[in-house]
């Protein structure tokens, strides 16, 4: 009992829970990588393999390097999740300024409707875009993508910078004004290196919402050349069954990516997040 006692005081209790916690959270990810190394046999084994008995990376080979398709598909997928980050940083800066600083009569109202936005699926919004970028000629682009998944990342990132926009002093704004900076002189040297763990934050959210984009892809585009990789990741399920390994090969590399992102700017990922939660 003393000992079970002294664990807990050491906080050794809390952690094996963490442990676990990940653990559970990580399995999938971990089948769908020690899937994406099986042999087709191996996958439907019963009882399932829990490690590949002979690792193989024909799914790899088959489905990624020898599949232009693929390759083409991720290609879009980065111009789509780059144009749309892009987009979402020159709108949602400036907009969440404003609410910040001039703040404007009604920003109280704008920032409501703002988070009722976030409420609403893709799903509702896809219809309305799909007829409207169908008047315009903007059906099967790559601007379609972009826009429509602006239309959710926009108000994301405005909500989480405006915080960081208030925390910043307004002295020294006023101090650049006072040496003869104009205002956007002030926000664009002085306001944006300040806020940099929140354009980076926005930055990485922004590029993985619009990486795992689907429904808009789905709805506003009928080109395969331009199709991203969510899209094309749908044509391995067929009639007559998924071919799990070459799906899990694709997800694998398409995974990738993310991971690199977010491990190389963890720092500014956890701050950002943590920052703009607490600060009003």
């Amino acid at each position: 009992m003393n000992h079970l006692v002294q664990l807990r005081r050491r906080g050794y209790d809390r952690t094996a829970f963490a442990i676990l916690v990940v653990a559970v959270y990580m399995f999938p990810v971990y089948w769908m990588v020690t899937t994406s190394v099986k042999a087709p046999a191996d996958i439907f084994a019963t009882p399932p393999q829990i490690v590949p008995s002979q690792p193989t990376l024909d799914s790899y080979r088959e489905a990624v390097i020898d599949n232009p398709a693929v390759l083409r598909s991720i290609r879009n997928s980065a111009i789509i999740g780059v144009g749309t980050t892009l987009l979402t940083l020159v709108l949602a800066t400036p907009a969440a300024y404003a609410l910040a600083r001039l703040r404007p009569r009604g920003s109280g109202l704008v920032t409501l409707l703002l988070l009722i936005g976030q409420l609403l699926p893709a799903v509702v919004v896809a219809g309305p875009l799909f007829v409207l970028f169908s008047r315009i000629d903007l059906i099967n682009s790559f601007q379609a993508m972009i826009i429509a998944d602006g239309t959710v990342t926009v108000p994301f990132a405005v909500i989480v910078l405006r915080p960081f926009l208030l925390a910043v002093p307004r002295e020294l704004e006023a101090a650049a004004l006072v040496d003869g900076s104009t205002r956007f002189g002030a926000f664009f040297r002085i306001v944006l290196p300040l806020i940099r763990p929140g354009l980076v934050t926005v930055a990485a959210l922004t590029f993985l919402l619009a990486w795992g984009d689907f429904i808009f892809a789905l709805s506003l585009n009928l080109n395969e050349k331009i199709a991203p990789i969510t899209v094309v990741m749908n044509s391995f399920v067929g009639q007559y069954g998924t071919e799990w390994g070459r799906m899990m090969a694709v997800a694998t590399t398409v995974a990738i990516p993310i991971v690199a992102i977010f491990v190389a700017l963890q720092r500014f990922i956890v701050g950002g997040l943590t920052t703009g939660a607490t600060k009003e």
